[in-house]
């Protein structure tokens, strides 16, 4: 995966690609949370834009990938990753916002719950393929975004919502056509980085204080449970059924 970083008017915009889907490999996932970590060091820096480019926002990890390597640890080390780039967004000194192009799936849905802001064209869809996939995760961040019943019947059945739904129920601040996507994202952040910086940054500060969604915590939680599958071989036999096209994860 490539991810590049780049800086105008002292707003970051941060663009992952990886053709054809966007699936996300262990080391583009702690390049994410390194990227985030740097770019909260930077003061001059007022407001970053989390997008994607090509087709899906992403796909989920790169299960081929995982299943590629003997052993335990890149199973271990991709839950590693993932926490630390969720914490990094979430924990970043200023506003992140979301701009989801396509499909956002398993970790992309971590990834966008710990955004500040969420903007989505109307061909974007979220969803957890985890339990297709032996799997559980991300279930912590979907609670943010969607109401408990809906989390249950998301989560148990792997079926998506749309951009539409979640802006119908307030999480998607703003639905766009995706040739507006960014526009729309560029707007945003413009109006955030012309506010006084201390002011948005205490501001951010006292809203993650203030959440509910203790997402850190119950991700830890759904990863121990998936460590649990994979010791009962579960997890492999469907991560395995993926790979031989045996199955194909609902988009």
């Amino acid at each position: 995966m490539t991810i590049s970083v780049s800086i105008n008017d002292n707003i970051a915009e941060v663009v992952m690609s990886h053709p054809p889907v966007n699936s996300i490999t262990v080391a583009d996932t702690w390049k994410i949370h390194q990227t985030f970590k740097e770019l909260s060091e930077n003061e001059d820096l007022r407001c970053i834009i989390l997008t994607a480019e090509g087709k899906g926002f992403n796909a989920g990890i790169d299960i081929k990938e995982m299943q590629s390597v003997e052993g335990w640890d890149h199973l271990l080390g991709s839950g590693e990753a993932c926490y630390s780039a969720f914490h990094s967004i979430y924990t970043c000194s200023v506003p992140v916002i979301a701009a989801v192009n396509d499909f956002c799936m398993g970790l992309g849905v971590g990834m966008v719950a710990s955004c500040d802001i969420i903007i989505a064209s109307t061909r974007a869809r979220f969803g957890l393929p985890e339990v297709d996939n032996g799997a559980l995760g991300c279930a912590s961040h979907l609670a943010k975004l969607v109401a408990p019943m809906k989390l249950r019947e998301m989560s148990l059945t792997c079926r998506p919502a749309t951009a539409a739904e979640l802006h119908a129920w307030g999480t998607v601040a703003y639905l766009t056509e995706p040739e507006e996507l960014m526009i729309k994202a560029r707007e945003v952040a413009g109006s955030i980085a012309r506010k006084q910086k201390a002011v948005v940054g205490f501001a951010k500060a006292a809203l993650n204080h203030l959440d509910v969604f203790e997402m850190h915590s119950n991700y830890r939680m759904e990863q121990g449970y998936t460590y649990q599958l994979n010791i009962m071989g579960d997890g492999e036999e469907a991560r395995d059924a993926f790979v031989k096209g045996e199955r194909v994860i609902t988009r």
